[in-house]
């Protein structure tokens, strides 16, 4: 494989200074969920840990080399996540954290990183927005600027899910990765194509956000005026140009799914697997439903990434239709 940004030694230090509560996360085959998908599915369940979402693996990275700085004060841009592993990070560590985020970004993650400590700034725009705005913040106040994906230490933080599965029996042959900035499915693509090879890693994003998955099947950044998804964690418009050449060398396909496709795979982890999840993690159900012809037959890994997720728009989106037991 050609080279990426990330290295696997790296990866491997990089579990030493994550807090265990972050690691050896479920992995287990869901067989509820295979009468409807016709396939083995397995998840990879990365939202039971304090702050529901694999985003602290990353940020752990960062706060352990930050805690060894003079500085340590840090700024972040966020739709709700980020932000809150870092929240968490760096209050175990004395850091202190600003997250700037969308003030129309999921209410609950907005609250859970205020409740964490963290300073928190709104700007009314989308998450583009923000990332300017901490970006100036940084310039600034000289401070340490997280920006997800772009940042090594959240693709390596995130590529320790690639070490579990691929130490993991029995062998599968495909795993689906919600795509967004990049940071997870470069951090796990490159982990595989290191050690397991033959295993497809296939990304998945909404069509109504599109940029990364346009700019893979593009081979050059191709970016969006606007989102339209319920997926908010995966909602970018502008991918960044060394993200999209990591993506290149380790992603053998990038696809796009609808928003009933994303509902859809959102009712079946619930009513097949009793997870509540938010839009994004469902994006790997989704993309076997679009497209069962493709992965029958095989097993197949989806790394459930995120639940944190607005309760009334959850009861809005799951709620619409009956669910059905297998």
């Amino acid at each position: 494989m050609q080279e990426t940004r990330l290295d696997t030694a790296r990866i491997r230090v990089a579990r030493r200074v994550i807090d265990p509560v972050f690691l050896d996360t479920p992995l287990y085959r869901c067989e509820a969920l295979e009468p409807g998908l016709g396939c083995t599915v397995s998840i990879k369940l990365e939202t039971a840990n304090p702050v529901r979402s694999f985003k602290a693996r990353g940020t752990e990275v960062v706060a352990s080399l930050l805690a060894d700085h003079a500085s340590r004060a840090v700024v972040c841009a966020s739709a709700g996540n980020l932000g809150q592993a870092l929240a968490w990070s760096g209050r175990g560590r004395g850091l202190d954290v600003t997250v700037v985020a969308s003030r129309f970004a999921t209410r609950a993650k907005l609250d859970r990183i205020r409740a964490l400590g963290a300073g928190l700034e709104l700007v009314d725009g989308d998450h583009e927005m923000a990332r300017e705005r901490a970006a100036a913040i940084a310039r600034y106040d000289g401070i340490r600027l997280v920006e997800d994906s772009l940042d090594i230490e959240t693709c390596e933080g995130a590529a320790t899910i690639g070490l579990e599965l691929v130490g993991t029996a029995p062998s599968f042959d495909t795993v689906l990765i919600a795509l967004g900035g990049g940071a997870l499915a470069t951090g796990v693509g490159h982990v595989v194509k290191a050690l397991a090879p033959e295993v497809e890693v296939i990304c998945v994003q909404p069509l109504g956000a599109p940029a990364m998955t346009h700019s893979w099947r593009r081979r050059r950044v191709v970016t969006t005026d606007s989102t339209d998804t319920i997926a908010d964690g995966v909602a970018g418009r502008h991918p960044i140009p060394a993200v999209l050449d990591d993506l290149l060398l380790v992603a053998d396909d990038a696809v796009l799914v609808q928003e009933a496709s994303i509902v859809a795979g959102m009712r079946m982890l619930l009513g097949h697997a009793g997870l509540v999840v938010e839009p994004s993690a469902a994006l790997g159900i989704a993309a076997i439903l679009e497209d069962r012809d493709r992965f029958a037959g095989r097993h197949v890994v989806t790394i459930v990434c995120g639940s944190n997720v607005d309760v009334d728009a959850y009861h809005r989106w799951v709620g619409a239709a009956p669910i059905r037991a297998s």
